[in-house]
């Protein structure tokens, strides 16, 4: 008996604000993290899937940067993955990406925002009955997120987008599995008839409320590691797990009088001459750094830092930096190609 294809979705068509200035120039995934591009990461996620070989994935890309970059980082980077890509120009909400992703929709699929990364195995899902999952994690403050509301069957009674009640503290991640795209399609038709919306936005968990007034079963996933790189100081602290959990991961990069205190990755093609760097940090590809000093930051490819001393910093692609050789400390959000002297 042949598997059902898995759909997978991804949505980042968003304008990723609160990564600026790093999303004027390339999509949030695209943003180094650990020594990969999240995008990455969150496809490693993945290979846990039942059959992942069977997967068919849905980018939800934005226009401009997205419809551009995105296609052409997975041809390069991924040649066999099956993909489909559907341009979001209005930014309307995850319910109204995945209304105009319905052509590719058909059978089981998961749906995961572009920056959830999280401990968890999709092989479960070989077994599972319920008609939809939602993964879930207890946090001490939920106020900013979606909660997942459980009845005493267990089953989830409805989702609150930001509750003001710190009661429930099941704080939905942004990953959901559906038994049925084409149900869940039914009820994000029935939310626009209804104009079930949100700051004009319609929000997946209201199409999964009314899907639960229809009579669906769902159930929480609980996981104990969410990591996000939706801001700047996120991305940093995820950088951090994530090199504590891989350990460091350091190539054979050219170098000279290099202190390293790990974790660190360092790309193979670096090279680094008379500088300390770690712990946390990450250096891509053909970096050239020069007396300098850089923990707890992420250098993208290209770079040049020279005479500087760094910590708590995003550095885009291609950026230059020359510091002043005192040792002061500084902490930068520097964009691809800009070019900083002090």
């Amino acid at each position: 008996m042949t598997r059902e294809t898995m759909k997978i979705v991804i949505p980042m068509a968003g304008w990723g604000t609160r990564m600026r200035p790093h999303t004027w120039s390339k999509p949030k995934p695209l943003i180094s993290v650990a020594g990969k591009t999240s995008l990455e990461h969150l496809l490693d996620m993945f290979k846990t899937l039942p059959d992942p070989d069977n997967a068919e994935f849905i980018f939800i890309v934005g226009p401009f940067l997205g419809e551009l970059q995105v296609p052409a980082f997975i041809k390069e980077n991924y040649p066999k993955l099956k993909a489909h890509y559907v341009v979001q120009h209005e930014m309307k909400g995850q319910s109204h990406a995945l209304w105009l992703s319905r052509e590719h929709l058909t059978g089981p699929m998961i749906m995961c925002f572009s920056d959830t990364l999280m401990e968890t195995d999709f092989s479960f899902l070989s077994k599972e009955e319920a008609d939809g999952v939602a993964w879930v994690m207890p946090v001490e403050d939920p106020r900013r997120f979606g909660v997942a509301e459980e009845g005493e069957d267990g089953w989830v009674k409805r989702f609150i987008e930001k509750p003001q009640s710190m009661d429930n503290n099941l704080v939905v991640v942004g990953c959901y599995y559906f038994k049925s795209a084409e149900r869940l399609l039914t009820a994000i038709d029935d939310q626009m008839r209804r104009g079930v919306m949100l700051k004009n936005e319609y929000f997946l968990t209201d199409a999964i409320s009314i899907m639960i007034e229809g009579g669906a079963k769902v159930r929480t996933q609980k996981i104990s590691t969410w990591l996000d790189t939706g801001t700047i100081e996120a991305t940093l602290d995820t950088n951090r797990v994530l090199l504590e959990k891989a350990g460091s991961q350091v190539g054979a990069f050219e170098g000279s009088n290099v202190e390293i205190i790990e974790p660190v990755a360092i790309h193979a093609s670096a090279k680094v001459s008379n500088s300390k760097i770690g712990p946390f940090a990450s250096i891509g590809a053909n970096c050239k750094i020069e007396n300098a000093q850089i923990s707890e930051s992420i250098v993208e490819a290209d770079c040049e830092i020279r005479d500087a001393a760094l910590t708590r910093s995003l550095i885009g692609k291609q950026a230059k930096v020359k510091g002043r050789g005192d040792g002061h400390v500084m902490q930068l959000n520097l964009g691809d190609t800009s070019s900083i002297s002090l």
